[in-house]
């Protein structure tokens, strides 16, 4: 997701908050991550990852991801298991927490780039992204 400001105030200052990323090389890996600015760093970031237990991949079946979005917190969910809870008091020193203002969901499959790095002779093309639903909620 990005804020809704990215045209006016451009990534960082925006924020992006990755309900579900996983690159081609760790196929069990989920990471759920706060990308935010920051006056010492190129970015402010909080990272989580969650893996499905060996032999199984995250493209081998649909998965539930899931975000809990609220003032000053945000939980990141796979299959009902929180495996991440961030909170505004544990942003980075340094950083902007820029997540209480609204965003929009992006789908997308990204091939290359600084994470994880342009495509090689292991890369398996053609790929694709099957999704079930999307929903979102609020709370009353």
């Amino acid at each position: 997701m990005l804020g809704n400001d990215i045209t006016k105030d451009g990534w960082p200052k925006c924020g992006e908050i990755d309900i579900m990323e996983n690159v081609g090389h760790e196929p069990r890996v989920n990471h759920g991550s706060l990308h935010g600015p920051s006056s010492v760093a190129p970015t402010a970031d909080l990272t989580a990852i969650t893996s499905l237990p060996a032999g199984q991949s995250l493209g081998d079946d649909y998965h539930l991801y899931a975000v809990e979005w609220e003032p000053g917190t945000v939980r990141f969910y796979v299959d009902a298991n929180n495996y991440a809870t961030f909170t505004q008091t544990q942003w980075p020193a340094g950083g902007q927490w820029v997540f209480d203002h609204p965003f929009f969901i992006v789908l997308n499959v990204a091939v290359g780039g600084n994470w994880p790095g342009n495509p090689d002779a292991t890369t398996q093309f053609p790929q694709q992204m099957l999704v079930d639903y999307v929903r979102a909620y609020a709370k009353n």
